[in-house]
């Protein structure tokens, strides 16, 4: 169960604060051999590590026709949930479309931004323990609001060699079309090298276990860009002593749930609200069927009393939480001090959940600590900005002298030279 923590000084927070090690020592030179056959072989080394991995021999990556048919076979209430997501994803990243913008920066001078379209992404879907259908939702949409010419799925075969029906349902509805029935670090290695039969991208999105965090952190150091670093799933709660130590419990184990890896926080000003959420935590285990792995999540998480919630917020911001829950009074208050957190959840009917499925936010998040600096995918994701300018001759006159100093002050006569020598016709 978790351990709790009463009134902890300042000094120790660092190590009070540590996640469960990310140590890929032990799996970097198994990635590594996988990344090189891969790159050497192609399909030939894809086909031996899905008949290793995932113990199915396939002859063909590429979802079958007859294979996209079996979407239809989930049932009305998943189909009516899936749509409800696609359509508040859509909706929230659409509104972060931002029109082109041209700004005069001083007379005859003209600049602007404008966000044009990674042409080819890689989007890998969990499929291990769970088909994570949700992901390919917000990976998904957004691809196709940004445009990308070419969006390519990978994800683990079931172990009757198909595609779960739900995530072929929801790429049908996103309008997904090329999906590959690869796995694992030899999927990562597909997308970032090509093989003969998958096409090679320039930026891989996607969670997964150490093997796949890993791929990703060796193909991104050869060139490949990837969405960001991400660890196992961590959700941290702020409650005062008006929160619900049941709703807090719930919000814990769905995230404790999602691997033995896992962490979760309580932090409270409250000793009262951290008992009862001890004993909402043990009522509540025993009905998950995926009790086991929430009882070794919580062996990594801590209950942590504090001596006010401003001093709570400052020892989450130091946390910098993939997901954040505030169930205190004064929500909103609160919230515009939080500066460190992937994304945020207000008050006591805002279930981190909602986030992971449907409300519209994205729920591939920074982890690790990296929401210090990282953001959760976004449309801007799947975009690069190119800047553009436009001198008329006036707006080169106006501007000719500032370049012209500077560069000759920094001893790049050439790009003076450039400058000047337009002057002169």
């Amino acid at each position: 169960m978790m351990q709790v923590v009463e009134y902890p000084d300042k000094k120790d927070w660092k190590q009070l604060l540590q996640r469960p090690s990310q140590d890929f020592t032990s799996v970097k030179n198994i990635v590594e051999s996988i990344l090189n056959d891969v790159k050497q072989r192609g399909d030939a080394a894809v086909k031996d590590y899905t008949k290793k991995f995932d113990k199915l021999d396939l002859t063909n990556f590429f979802v079958s026709e007859e294979e996209w048919q079996t979407a239809a076979t989930i049932n009305d209430d998943l189909k009516t949930a899936i749509n409800i997501s696609i359509k508040n994803v859509r909706k929230f990243h659409e509104a972060q479309q931002q029109p082109v913008e041209k700004i005069e920066t001083m007379p005859g001078v003209v600049c602007w931004r404008k966000s044009v379209a990674i042409e080819k992404v890689g989007l890998y879907i969990p499929g291990g323990t769970a088909p994570l259908f949700s992901t390919l939702i917000m990976l998904g949409v957004p691809a196709t609001i940004a445009r990308c010419k070419e969006i390519i799925v990978c994800t683990p075969p079931q172990k009757n060699g198909f595609v779960h029906p739900a995530v072929l349902y929801a790429a049908k509805q996103i309008g997904i079309n090329t999906i590959y029935k690869v796995g694992g670090a030899q999927a990562i290695a597909a997308l970032a090298y090509g093989t003969e039969t998958i096409d090679k991208v320039y930026k891989i999105f996607g969670p997964g276990n150490q093997f796949i965090t890993c791929a990703k952190m060796l193909v991104n150091a050869e060139g490949v860009a990837i969405d960001m670093p991400a660890g196992p799933s961590e959700v941290a709660v702020l409650a005062d002593a008006n929160a619900n130590a049941e709703f807090i419990a719930a919000d814990l184990l769905s995230q404790a749930e999602h691997g033995k890896d896992s962490q979760v926080l309580l932090v409270t000003n409250d000793k009262t609200i951290a008992d009862k959420t001890i004993a909402s935590l043990e009522q509540q285990l025993n009905s998950l069927p995926r009790k086991d792995i929430a009882v070794d999540a919580l062996k990594n998480s801590k209950a942590i009393i504090v001596n006010d919630i401003d001093e709570g917020i400052d020892l989450l911001n130091e946390y910098a939480p993939e997901h954040l829950i505030i169930a205190c009074d004064n929500v909103e208050l609160i919230a515009e001090k939080i500066t460190n957190a992937g994304s945020v959840f207000l008050g006591n009917y805002s279930p981190e959940s909602v986030g992971d499925y449907a409300s519209g936010t994205n729920h591939a998040l920074p982890t690790n600590g990296f929401a210090k600096a990282y953001s959760g995918v976004s449309l801007d994701s799947f975009y690069k900005k190119i800047t553009f300018q436009q001198l008329s001759n006036q707006g080169l006159k106006n501007i000719a002298n500032a370049v012209t100093t500077m560069a000759e002050a920094e001893g790049l006569q050439a790009h003076a030279n450039a400058v000047t020598v337009r002057l002169k016709n």
